[in-house]
């Protein structure tokens, strides 16, 4: 891990900061979900460096340690697309291995229809590339209470968070979205009122993991993420006939409880993704949960490594 250099690199109007270990022409690009930032991928960063593939990670603009744009309330998903292909003009790469996870995903895979010629190939982690607009995964079926529609809603996520330190609501996510079960508060409580404050961590998840994510939440906070993903979704649906045309690999947990939610896991499992993604295949790992990246670094790894010798030469 001592390895994994840090650079602040110019990117469109904004300086990100960027982790990267590893060298070579072979590039792996790291996207980041949510409450996660670029160490989420350390596992992974330092098996594929060990493989001969230059690894790089960043934090989203507005997130940890990447600066914030001035009009935050006008960013989208399609910024980070265009984040992702000017810094990796910044860094001198014409193509790289996409890897994504939660929104980190949907984003790897915009850069896939956007921009096919700079992709080798794409990996995402638990979320499928569904078609913009109306479609077969169905959330507005779930209850009020679901946590993507409370976080939907200006202001009321800010004011759940408020009342804890950094370190607490990243601790609460994580062990929340570490379980089977889909987020959903009562009409009475807030999606932090679900964690019982003696629940302890995921024992794959250290005290000194979690340091490190609120020290770089304490620097940016959470207005942006609350915006970017959770209240842009909607507004970034506007792909017309996207298909992904790079070689594909789809990782699933099977105790990830995204797969819980309306049509999600038929959707993945009668292939119906590869309408959108023809050159797809779909690994499943049996005990993951959200984070299975983290949870089960060395069978991720495995898996990653194995697409990318099968594809990378």
């Amino acid at each position: 891990m001592e390895k994994i250099q840090h650079t602040n690199v110019q990117v469109r109007e904004l300086k990100l900061h960027v982790a990267e270990i590893g060298s070579g022409p072979k590039v792996v690009l790291f996207f980041h979900g949510f409450p996660e930032i670029w160490y989420t991928w350390r596992h992974q960063m330092v098996a594929v460096a060990n493989k001969g593939y230059r690894a790089i990670a960043f934090d989203h603009r507005g997130y940890g340690l990447s600066e914030r744009p001035a009009e935050p309330e006008k960013a989208t998903l399609l910024d980070l697309v265009d984040d992702a292909v000017a810094l990796l003009d910044s860094l001198g790469i014409d193509k790289a291995f996409i890897v994504g996870k939660d929104f980190g995903a949907l984003s790897a895979y915009r850069v896939g229809v956007l921009h096919p010629e700079r992709v080798s190939a794409i990996i995402t982690l638990g979320t499928p590339f569904i078609q913009p607009g109306p479609s077969i995964v169905q959330n507005h079926l779930l209850p009020e209470g679901f946590y993507i529609s409370r976080w939907h809603e200006p202001g009321r996520a800010e004011a759940d968070f408020g009342r804890f330190d950094v370190k607490t609501v990243i601790r609460n996510i994580y062990i929340l979205f570490s379980r089977s079960e889909i987020p959903i508060a009562a009409a009475d409580q807030e999606i932090m009122d679900l964690i019982d404050p003696a629940t302890p961590l995921p024992p794959w998840f250290s005290e000194e993991d979690l340091s490190v994510y609120a020290s770089l939440y304490e620097k940016s906070g959470f207005s942006f993420a609350l915006q970017v993903p959770y209240r842009k979704l909607k507004v970034d649906r506007s792909l017309i006939d996207p298909k992904v045309s790079a070689l594909s690999l789809l990782i699933v947990g099977e105790k990830d409880y995204s797969l819980k939610m309306p049509g999600v896991n038929n959707y993945i499992r009668t292939g119906a993704m590869k309408h959108l993604v023809p050159d797809l295949d779909v690994k499943f790992i049996e005990e993951g949960t959200h984070f299975m990246h983290e949870q089960f670094p060395e069978q991720v790894n495995q898996l990653i490594i194995a697409f990318l010798g099968k594809h990378g030469a």
